[in-house]
């Protein structure tokens, strides 16, 4: 799955040696792309600080300009995720990667460019973050999901974790770098330098000799893949709730991130160094929240880490706004970092530990536009703020909003995930396949027939309702469940599917716990009756002969293809 080197590892190293938080580093191919993924985080954050700053001249008298730089760079993500999740979830994460960090790359240099040549405007540095950072939106799904072609199952834990270390390093110092080099260079150099630091990361990416393995089912279509991946996280409580809280705090939180610059200029009336330390603060809270992670999920449940810190991000936060003095500020950042850092990371592994693997990608990519879509909303809404009450005050009302927050979980609370099976298991048997068909035919219905004691027709009906959710988030839809007048004992379960290609994938998605379900619905049918399955397609346009002269069809062109 990996280049030699990694097999090596895996086959010496992975079971003699799998402990140790750096442990992933001891594989190739994993230690080339961390490293030079650590460049492209700080060029993305140098970036950042050169964007905000430079918008500060281009926009000097209209704080919402300088608080959309970080809506510009935060869009893609919200916009681009979906879809590159669900792309890195059908190809070749490999090739996705690359083309996602050219992209970043050719961006930048044009921005680079344009700088030098003195043609930046306000919306035209504005147009080239959304740029950027549809890139960098692109790649990262691909990089998420490829971790555990990268390095052996015994290092999966650690490589992520490194994944998260990684980012926040480079912003413990990338900002106050980013600072630096604008206060003795300008942001001409800072958007040159996050060019030139996509490129060590498409190396190694390119450097990367892949071995794809290739699916028993074609893939599903992008649009498919993409509805596929939402109708999961619709019908799955703890991921539907994580996207939610997700959204909310990225948008209630948003204001310390968007008003930065100006907090540094205005409250603090420093320069763009001071806005690099005050970040750089920031990152050194987050490196140590990351280092806290493990620690809290065995102490403390999801819902009560994240109450607590959202109200610790409140309380800091409101000292943002009305301190005035920068280790003052510089604390608070570092309380904010801690404070956000554990709460995004508490958020994410919820969603990994909450999807079976053939959505992980596409659940990833929907928790980053989620967190990623509040911020940026929440950029636009806390710059407008600034406009019309000051630094001092947006920052405040911002903390009221985000202490506000922890009480949703009252209302939805995070569930517990350390328990939850999402291994896909599917289903052995084969379906009989009387007709041709390929992987388009469809519509396909399903229909599941039941026959059930009439005196245990309400515990039956209470189970077969929890069969809804299971069969709509792995593919069905139109579900329903009806009972024959004449003969009360029988119960017919039916949905459809959009083509036979969809109910395939449908009967690979089955989790333990959802056969669980079905079989804990199953014992329900009265002895020697059993159950029946049909499998119908609907509208059968193609199965039946033009004339009467045409030939007939091969029966089962494609049929089952087992496990």
């Amino acid at each position: 799955m990996a280049e030699s080197g990694s097999e090596e590892a895996k086959a010496s190293g992975g079971a003699a040696q799998a402990g140790g938080a750096f442990a992933p580093l001891r594989e190739p191919t994993f230690r080339r792309i961390w490293i030079t993924s650590l460049f492209s985080n700080f060029g993305q954050l140098i970036l950042g600080v050169g964007a905000a700053w430079e918008m500060t001249k281009l926009a000097p008298d209209d704080p919402s300009m300088v608080a959309l730089v970080q809506t510009a760079l935060m869009v893609p993500m919200m916009l681009v995720a979906v879809p590159a999740g669900a792309v890195a979830d059908m190809f070749d994460r490999r090739k996705i990667a690359l083309t996602g960090l050219g992209f970043a790359a050719l961006s930048g240099a044009v921005l680079t460019s344009l700088a030098f040549a003195g043609l930046t405007t306000p919306w035209v540095l504005l147009g080239f973050c959304v740029l950027i950072g549809a890139g960098v939106a692109l790649y990262s799904p691909s990089w998420q999901a490829s971790i555990s072609e990268q390095v052996s199952e015994a290092h999966l834990p650690a490589a992520i974790g490194l994944g998260s270390i990684s980012y926040n390093l480079a912003r413990s110092f990338g900002p106050a770098l980013g600072g630096l080099i604008v206060v003795a260079f300008g942001a001409k150099a800072a958007f040159a330098i996050n060019a030139s630091f996509y490129l060590p990361l498409w190396i190694a990416f390119l450097l990367w000799q892949r071995r794809h393995t290739p699916s028993r089912l074609p893939p599903e279509r992008i649009d498919r893949a993409i509805v596929s991946g939402a109708r999961y996280a619709l019908h799955s409580p703890p991921i539907r709730t994580v996207l939610a809280r997700a959204f909310l705090f990225g948008l209630t939180s948003a204001a310390y991130v968007a008003l930065g610059p100006l907090i540094a200029r205005d409250l603090l009336h420093g320069t763009a160094a001071t806005y690099g330390v005050m970040l750089g603060a920031t990152g050194v809270g987050a490196v140590t929240g990351a280092l806290m992670i493990s620690q809290l999920r065995e102490k403390l449940s999801a819902e009560a880490a994240v109450r607590i810190f959202a109200i610790g991000t409140g309380l800091a936060m409101a000292a943002i706004g009305i301190s005035h003095h920068l280790m003052l500020t510089c604390a608070a950042f570092f309380v904010v970092g801690l404070c956000n850092m554990t709460t995004v990371s508490l958020l994410n592994v919820g969603v990994q530990l909450s999807s079976p693997r053939w959505v992980t990608a596409r659940a990833l990519s929907l928790y980053s536009s989620a967190l990623t879509g509040g911020i940026a909303i929440g950029a636009w809404l806390w710059g407008v703020a600034t406009t019309h009450f000051g630094v001092s005050h947006a920052m405040l009302i911002s903390a009221v909003a985000v202490l506000g927050s922890s009480l949703v979980g009252f209302l939805i609370p995070l569930q517990d995930d350390r328990e939850v099976d999402t291994e896909s298991v599917g289903i052995a048997n084969e379906v009989p396949v009387g007709m041709a068909l390929t992987m388009r035919s469809g519509p396909v219905v399903i229909e599941v027939e039941y026959s059930v004691d009439p005196d245990q027709a309400r515990q039956f009906y209470t189970v077969a309702q929890k069969l809804q959710r299971i069969r709509k988030r792995n593919g069905g839809f139109d579900w329903s469940i009806s009972r024959d007048i004449a003969d009360p004992a029988l119960w017919i379960e039916r949905y459809h599917c959009p083509t036979w290609g969809d109910y395939l994938r449908l009967r690979d998605r089955y989790t333990q716990a959802e056969l669980d379900i079905q079989a804990e619905v199953d014992a329900f049918n009265r002895a020697g009756r059993g159950m029946r399955v049909r499998r119908m397609l609907e509208r059968p346009y193609g199965s039946v002969r033009w004339k009467a002269e045409s030939p007939d069809p091969q029966i089962g062109t494609i049929g089952y293809i087992g496990p």
